[in-house]
Order: C-alpha cells, then sequence, then structure tokens
C-alpha cells in the first residue's frame, strides 16, 4: 500500500502564508494621495474599509483624525495627507482607510490610514524596485522602502513601520506651549 504524506505551508504571524520572495514575487497595495501613487506592503493590509467619522482624540497631532471601534478594538486613525504635510481636503466616497498592521518597539499595533482612494495591487520582483533616493538631512525618506516605475509613472513604496510608528509620529508633533493662566486681580 503506497504511503501518501501531505506538505503544510509555513504560516507566518497572523496565520498568513509565508512568501518566498525570490519565487513569487511581492505585492504591493497602491494608493493616491494628491495624485501622486504610493504602495505598502499588501501583507501589511488587514481590510480596506470606506470613511466613517471617527471620535476625536484632544491634544492630539493635526494628522491623527482620532480613533475608530474596529470590532471592539479601539483603531488610532492617521491622515497620509496631512502625515505627509500635503494640503487638508475634503473626504469624498472614494476616501478610504487602509487598516494596517504595524510593528512598533512596543510590538504589534493596528492603525488606520486615510488616503484618497486605493488604485490597485502591484504584483513586483525585487529587482524592480529601486533604492530611495538620498536627500541627505534635508529631506526624511527614512520611511521609503523604494521607487518602481510603471507605465502610469512612479510609485514610492513606503515602509508602513517606520512610517506609522506610533512612538515617532508623536515625537515629530512640537510640543505646544503651556496657554499662560489668565491671572485674576
Amino acid at each position: 500500500m503506497e504511503k501518501k504524506t501531505t506538505d503544510l505551508a509555513p504560516l507566518g504571524p497572523r496565520g498568513l502564508l509565508k512568501r518566498d520572495a525570490a519565487a513569487e514575487g511581492l505585492q504591493y497595495l497602491t494608493f493616491s494621495l494628491a495624485g501622486e501613487e504610493y504602495g505598502i506592503d499588501i501583507l501589511k493590509v488587514q481590510e480596506i474599509r470606506g470613511w466613517a467619522p471617527v471620535t476625536k482624540v484632544p491634544n492630539a497631532p493635526a494628522f491623527v483624525r482620532g480613533v475608530m471601534n474596529l470590532r471592539g478594538a479601539i483603531v488610532p486613525v492617521i491622515d497620509l495627507r496631512l502625515r505627509f504635510g500635503l494640503e487638508a481636503i475634503e473626504y469624498t466616497k472614494t476616501t478610504v482607510v487602509i487598516v494596517v498592521m504595524v510593528q512598533g518597539a512596543t510590538g504589534n499595533r493596528v492603525i488606520g490610514a486615510v488616503v484618497d482612494g486605493v488604485s490597485d495591487v502591484l504584483n513586483l520582483q525585487a529587482a524592480d524596485i529601486q533604492p530611495a533616493p538620498d536627500f541627505g538631512t534635508a529631506v526624511h525618506t527614512e520611511f521609503i522602502s523604494g521607487l518602481v516605475t510603471i507605465e502610469a509613472g512612479m510609485v514610492m513604496l513606503l515602509d508602513v513601520d517606520r512610517l506609522l510608528s506610533v512612538e515617532e509620529m508623536f515625537a515629530l508633533e512640537v510640543v505646544r506651549p503651556a496657554e499662560p493662566m489668565a491671572v485674576q486681580a
């Protein structure tokens, strides 16, 4: 009697299949912000939700839109336009929140990122990705993992772990001076 065996696929964190980048290539979810295309590793994406109002958080930086309840978990929501220093716009029916898993110094966190709209999924080989340009200390590019050229132009690939690190985002915000208290005579 012939014996049959089944090889099981290795699972990564969150129970997702581990990928062999050399054999299968890389996948990036692309989205638009102010007419430019950006991409994030699709394995970091948990879900994509249409924009819905969030609960504001007092004394938060301007790019922190607030928090939302995602099936019982409180998730901070960041506006990537404001995080990049772009002009704020009114949200439309194409505005979405990309819910991503961010690995930080204190562990994994779920964060929502507001973008103008989701575009496509890019299938890339590692050789297709060019390194981020070096602008010296004038421009911070540590959250750019690379650039890729497509028919429509260039797509900037983002490292969400660095871009959406809660500790780094709040460190970016200049500490607001305390308002002097009025002295009553």
